[in-house]
């Protein structure tokens, strides 16, 4: 598992081949990767979005993230998974995130993937403040309704 915070620009593509190409151990071992990507958008709540600053609370942010994976690794069998969230200063079209999650059943990735992601939303530490195009600046208040796995 690598749970990794950066304020650089990132290739999640290349992030995600370095990653594997370390997974030697497990050659042979997965069938699935599944991977979600999610980028900044220009727009939020019917306003031209500029910028966003994010802000997390060091320390405190990477713990609650390997929390989250560890769960995951609780309900699915998980091989490895890789989590990489920008912070500091982003524009639009820029990855924002990056979740990825090896394992030997496509539905157990899915699955697991998703989970990551809907938590990391909903129970990280994480804030985001945007800029407009007007540049009035504001607070996302509610970043998602949070998620509730079904089994089945």
């Amino acid at each position: 598992m690598l749970i990794k915070l950066c304020e650089a620009v990132v290739d999640p593509w290349r992030e995600i081949a370095a990653y594997q190409a370390g997974l030697t151990h497990l050659a042979g071992k997965f069938g699935a990767t599944a991977v979600f990507v999610g980028s900044m958008r220009d727009f939020n709540q019917g306003d031209d979005v500029s910028s966003m600053f994010l802000e997390h609370y060091p320390g405190m942010t990477e713990k609650q993230l390997h929390y989250i994976v560890e769960q995951a690794q609780v309900q699915w069998p998980i091989l490895d998974s890789l989590v990489i969230h920008r912070v500091g200063l982003v524009k639009p079209e820029d990855v924002l995130v990056v979740v990825a999650v090896w394992s030997a059943q496509r539905g157990d990735a899915f699955d697991a993937s998703r989970f990551i992601m809907e938590n990391l939303k909903s129970r990280a530490p994480f804030w985001k403040k945007e800029v407009l195009a007007s540049g009035a600046e504001r607070w996302v208040e509610k970043n998602t309704d949070g998620y509730q796995h079904q089994p089945g």
